[in-house]
């Protein structure tokens, strides 16, 4: 499988707290199943200030580190960015790090609070596909205003979005309504792809085998398109050595 959403670097936002904690989470992603892992710390301005080149910095650090101790899980690094008004400028200035394509088009990792939906999304939406970015929203199935009114969802992907289910999501992780409202819109056909979004070893650890299980029993072939299928295709990786 192809994680494309982890908190794995250690020290750079509330993801992992240490080395060796990130270490055991490489492992773990392993045991889950996991062939390649994209780092996406948080770009959350006033709360985790990453950028392009601290990101870069703490990946190759932490991969030299993998390969060290003989971890068999590739890598690779991009971020998880919080919507605001500061995006385009970032963009314009090479700083905004992208999971890979889809459709010709540089994939964003958005993430929205998890309380809302932000004041002029569909105006940063539209201003990102104007210039060549496919936003990919993380976990809107944990979005309390999307859960309380499902018809924004609709909404929302009329916008042009793509979506990225947690994991955690299917196995109760978050509990029955996120739960819920993951399996409604899965029952859609909504999502685009599945992720770990792990964060640790054991509050927020990697659900991907529990939930790809789960996912098969509902549907098997589209299992594979949100597990290794559709993210192979963002990262550019071969599907044949993915799984």
């Amino acid at each position: 499988m192809i994680d494309l959403h982890s908190h794995i670097l250690p020290g750079i936002d509330d993801g992992a707290r240490s080395l060796d904690i990130a270490l055991e989470m490489a492992e773990q992603a392993v045991s889950c199943g996991i062939s390649h892992m994209v780092c996406t710390p948080h770009i959350h301005r006033g709360y985790f200030d990453n950028s392009q080149s601290s990101i870069e910095a703490a990946f190759q650090s932490f991969n030299e580190h993998v390969k060290r101790e003989s971890i068999p899980l590739s890598l690779s690094f991009a971020a998880e960015v919080r919507v605001n008004e500061l995006i385009p400028i970032w963009h314009k200035k090479g700083e905004l790090p992208f999971l890979g394509k889809y459709d010709g088009k540089n994939v964003l990792l958005l993430e929205m609070p998890h309380s809302h939906i932000p004041q002029g999304l569909d105006v940063l939406i539209k201003w990102l596909l104007r210039n060549n970015i496919q936003p990919l929203i993380a976990h809107p199935e944990r979005n309390r205003e999307l859960i309380a009114e499902n018809d924004k969802f609709n909404w929302l992907q009329r916008q042009g979005c793509l979506f990225q289910a947690t994991a955690g999501a299917f196995v109760g992780r978050f509990g029955e309504r996120v739960e819920e409202f993951a399996f409604r819109l899965l029952e859609k056909g909504a999502f685009h792809v599945v992720a770990s979004d792990t964060h640790d070893l054991i509050r927020r650890p990697n659900d991907m085998q529990a939930a790809l299980e789960v996912v098969s029993k509902y549907n098997s072939e589209y299992a594979e398109a949100l597990f290794i299928k559709t993210p192979g295709r963002i990262i550019a990786l071969d599907q044949n050595n993915a799984v």
